[in-house]
């Protein structure tokens, strides 16, 4: 709701018209946006052109973070294909779009990830401008990223959210973790020495919001200004429920039941948001403590 609720009209890409859209705008769907507060859900196929790609002309920006998920089953040959296509195909579609508009947007935001600097950076701090990694979910950003260069070369500014770990109250790393927590048999997941490059959700769409109004061209890394191991935030997820944070997954049992999805999650991006505080973005959560005291706090 963050583009309507600042008086955007927004146009949502869906492969079902008949879907919810919770997020409007800036949620895990593509949408191209024009002024004032309206939604339009408009059919579109992700896998090829169709006469979706209308919506794009005279647009003013289009947003396209869609992806299949990372952890939803195993990584099969046909799971791989279907991450890689899902991303790549429809950020190709779109730039495609974008070319042949005659009234072209002003700003292509194109997703990616913090995997884009590999599973073997270690506690090296990441700015946008370290190299890429060579596994399965690094070479996948690469090519998402790369995705988007038809978009580029007819003139219109790109630019790639490498999103971090987003914390928020529906989904996510955090929804997965606070029950254990809450049980009292939270703890961190492997040695504990992985860094997190995490974000708190309301930090993560403004940082969005901030790409289509600021000058950000490329890159530029959604996370928060201080990363923490796995260990760590254990610990402050624990003290913000007032839990215990002793029991430790151990890593051969991440292996056994995630198979060659475990490295991704026993291995972890000490990324900073450098572009991003360059370009004037204030964080609203930039520590874990206060983001963890906000999430688990009761609705207001």
């Amino acid at each position: 709701m963050a583009l309507t609720e600042r008086g955007d009209d927004v146009v949502v890409l869906s492969r079902s018209v008949h879907e919810k859209h919770h997020h409007c705008g800036l949620g895990p769907r593509p949408a191209c946006f024009r002024g004032s507060g309206k939604v339009e859900l408009v059919t579109w196929t992700a896998e090829k052109a169709g006469d979706w790609s209308r919506v794009v002309d005279g647009a003013d920006a289009v947003v396209h973070l869609a992806g299949a998920g990372i952890f939803e089953g195993a990584w099969t040959p046909e799971r791989r294909e279907t991450l890689r296509s899902s991303r790549i195909r429809s950020t190709e579609l779109l730039a495609q779009a974008i070319s042949r508009a005659e009234r072209k947007p002003r700003v292509f935001v194109s997703g990616s990830a913090v995997g884009y600097y590999g599973t073997a950076a270690g506690d090296q701090i990441l700015t946008e401008d370290a190299p890429a990694g060579d596994d399965f979910l690094a070479q996948l950003c690469v090519e998402w990223e790369s995705a988007a260069a038809a978009a580029g070369e007819s003139g219109v500014r790109v630019c790639h959210p490498r999103m971090g770990l987003a914390l928020g109250r529906d989904g996510g790393i955090l929804t997965r973790m606070l029950p254990a927590f809450r049980v009292f048999l939270g703890g961190p997941v492997g040695t504990g020495a992985q860094y997190m490059g995490w974000v708190h959700i309301d930090d993560a769409v403004r940082s969005l919001e901030h790409a289509l109004d600021s000058a950000l061209v490329g890159a530029f890394n959604v996370t928060a200004p201080e990363p923490v191991t796995m260990e760590t935030f254990a610990q402050v997820l624990g003290e913000s429920l007032g839990r215990p944070a002793r029991l430790r997954v151990p890593s051969f049992a991440v292996k056994l039941a995630f198979g060659d999805r475990a490295d991704a999650l026993l291995t972890g991006q000490r990324a900073v948001p450098e572009r991003l505080v360059d370009s004037g973005f204030a964080f609203v959560y930039p520590e874990l403590g206060s983001a963890l005291a906000d999430l688990v706090a009761p609705p207001k």
